[in-house]
C-alpha cells in the first residue's frame, strides 16, 4: 500500500464511525439563540440623568440676573514657539482694569509685546507680603502659592495660582497698591511681566487703554456687595424714627441667552434589508437604538466640553480652584464645597474617582457610598460622586472634578430641551423620514436638541489640574 493510502485510511475509517448528525450540519437547519446588536461605548449618562430639564418653547433661554459691575477677571492665554512665550493680545481684556479696551486690538497688541519672560524655581519669590506693587505678572506656567500670615504667626496659603491667572493688575489703576501676600513658586513657574511704569507710559499715548482705566475706577466706586453685584441699600439694628433707605434692584441689561444645540444623523437602511430580514427583529429598529446611544453620547459630550455652553468653559473663574498638591484630596473637595450651597453631586472621570480614592486610602478615610436610584456610588461629605469618562484628560496625567447645584428654583445647572416636536422618538430627539432614493435607501433623520444652563457663577465649581496618574510605589 502507497504512502498516500495508508495515511488516507483512517480518516476514512472515522468518517464511517459517525453514528450521528454533526452539529455543524445540524446548525443549518436550526435556529440560533441570537442576542439584539450589541455596542461599546454606552456609559451611564449621569449629567443627563441627573440634571433637571427645563422646557424651552421658543428655543431660547434667556438667564436675567442682577447688574453686576465686576468684569474681567478671567484668564489669559499664551502663545509658545520654543522658548518664546508671549501673550495672546486680546486675551489681555481678562484683567478687569483693561476690560473696556477689549475693542481696540492694536492697544493690546502694543501692550502684549512689552511683557517680558521670567522663570522661576521651587520656592522662590515672585512678590513680598508689604511691598509695593510695581509690575504685572501673567502666570504662563506651573504654579504660585500665596502665602499669608495665619492667626498664629505660621504661614497659610490663601490662594494657588497656575496657567493664564495673573497677579499685581491692581497696580494698572492704582500705582499705591501694595502686595497682600507673598507670592511664591511651588513648582517651576514660566511668567510674564510688565512693570506699572512702562504700563502708564503706554497708557499716556493711547486713549483707549487711558479710557479703561477710568471706566474700571468709575465701576469699582459703584455701591456694590461682594459677588461684584449693584447693592441694594438696607437698613437694620436700628431704633426710633429714623429714615429708611430707598432701594431698588438694578438687572443686567444684555443677559444671557442659550439657543438649543443639536446633534443630528441620518440613518440609512437599505429597503431590500428592511423588507426580508426583519424577522426576528425590526432591522430599522435596532439601528434606531444604536444610532440614538451614540446621539445621547455625544450630547453629553458637548454638555461638558462645547466652547459655548459646555460646563468646563463656563464655569466662572472665581469657582475654579487648583489642588493642594497635585493629585485630588478630601481637603480639595472640601475646599470645592464650601465655595456654594447645596451641592448636588461631583462629576469625575474614573480615573479621577480612582485618584481620590487612592488618597482617601493613603488617609485611612473610607467615604460612604449612597443610593441613587437603585445604584451605590461613591460620595464625599454625602454628595455622590459620578463617573463622566466625558471629562477630558489633559495629557494622560490630569483632569478635572465639577460639582454642581443643579435646579432652576436653587438657582443652579438646568438642561434644556424642547418636548412635543415633531415626529418625538425621545423627549427632545425625533426621527423623521426623508424618503427613500433611485438606490432604494431608506434615509432617516435623527434630531437630538439640548443645551445647558449656569443660572448663577457659583452653581458650578471646577477643581483643576487634577493628577491622576498612578504613583511609584
Amino acid at each position: 500500500m502507497s504512502t498516500d493510502a495508508a495515511a488516507a485510511a483512517p480518516a476514512q475509517d472515522e468518517t464511517r464511525q459517525q453514528q450521528s448528525l454533526a452539529t455543524a450540519a445540524a446548525r443549518n437547519l436550526a435556529t440560533t439563540t441570537k442576542t439584539p446588536p450589541q455596542m461599546q461605548g454606552i456609559t451611564s449618562r449621569w449629567l443627563l440623568r441627573m440634571l433637571p430639564w427645563v422646557q424651552v418653547s421658543g428655543g431660547t433661554y434667556r438667564v436675567n440676573r442682577r447688574l453686576t459691575y465686576a468684569a474681567g477677571g478671567g484668564r489669559v492665554s499664551f502663545a509658545k514657539t520654543g522658548e518664546q512665550v508671549r501673550v495672546i493680545p486680546p486675551t489681555l481684556a481678562e484683567l478687569p482694569a483693561l476690560r473696556a479696551a477689549a475693542d481696540d486690538a492694536d492697544a493690546l497688541t502694543l501692550l502684549a509685546d512689552r511683557f517680558t519672560r521670567r522663570d522661576y524655581q521651587p520656592g522662590e519669590t515672585l512678590a513680598a507680603f508689604g511691598e509695593p506693587v510695581t509690575e504685572i505678572l501673567l502666570i504662563a506656567h506651573g504654579k504660585v502659592n500665596a502665602v499669608g500670615a495665619g492667626k498664629y504667626g505660621d504661614d497659610t496659603v490663601l490662594a494657588v495660582f497656575a496657567d493664564g491667572d495673573h497677579l499685581g493688575d491692581q497696580a494698572l489703576a492704582d500705582s499705591d497698591s501694595l502686595w497682600e501676600y507673598t507670592a511664591r513658586a511651588t513648582t517651576p513657574v514660566t511668567a510674564l511681566s510688565l512693570r506699572a511704569a512702562d504700563f502708564a507710559a503706554l497708557a499716556g499715548q493711547h486713549p483707549a487703554l487711558h479710557d479703561a482705566i477710568a471706566r474700571h475706577q468709575a465701576d469699582a466706586g459703584q455701591s456694590q456687595d461682594r459677588h461684584g453685584q449693584a447693592a441694594i441699600d438696607l437698613s437694620a439694628g436700628h431704633e426710633g424714627e429714623i429714615e429708611l433707605p430707598g432701594t431698588f434692584v438694578d438687572y443686567e441689561l444684555e443677559p444671557r441667552e442659550y439657543d438649543l444645540s443639536v446633534a443630528q444623523t441620518v440613518l440609512q437602511v437599505h429597503s431590500r434589508v428592511a423588507d426580508l430580514y426583519n424577522q426576528p427583529m425590526n432591522q430599522i429598529e435596532q439601528q434606531l437604538k444604536l444610532t440614538v446611544q451614540a446621539l445621547r453620547e455625544r450630547q453629553e459630550h458637548e454638555m461638558i466640553n462645547n466652547p459655548d455652553f459646555g460646563l468646563l468653559h463656563n464655569a466662572d473663574y472665581d469657582q475654579r480652584i487648583q489642588t493642594h498638591a497635585g493629585p485630588p484630596t478630601p481637603d480639595d473637595l472640601d475646599e470645592l464645597l464650601s465655595r456654594r450651597r447645596d451641592s448636588k453631586f461631583f462629576l469625575a472621570h474614573p480615573r479621577a474617582i480612582a485618584a481620590f480614592g487612592r488618597e482617601c486610602n493613603r488617609r485611612g478615610l473610607y467615604p460612604e457610598s449612597v443610593d441613587v436610584a437603585g445604584n451605590r456610588v461613591p460620595s464625599w461629605r454625602g454628595v455622590p460622586m459620578f463617573p463622566c469618562n466625558k471629562i477630558p484628560v489633559n495629557g494622560g496625567h490630569t483632569s478635572s472634578i465639577l460639582v454642581l447645584r443643579t435646579g432652576e428654583d436653587n438657582q443652579g445647572v438646568v438642561g434644556l430641551h424642547q418636548t412635543g416636536i415633531p415626529d418625538e422618538y425621545e423627549p427632545g430627539l425625533n426621527v423623521r423620514f426623508m424618503g427613500i432614493n433611485e438606490k432604494a435607501i431608506i434615509s432617516y433623520l435623527v434630531s437630538a436638541y439640548y443645551s445647558v444652563a449656569v443660572l448663577v457663577p457659583d452653581a458650578l465649581g471646577v477643581l483643576e489640574n487634577v493628577e491622576i496618574a498612578r504613583p511609584r510605589d
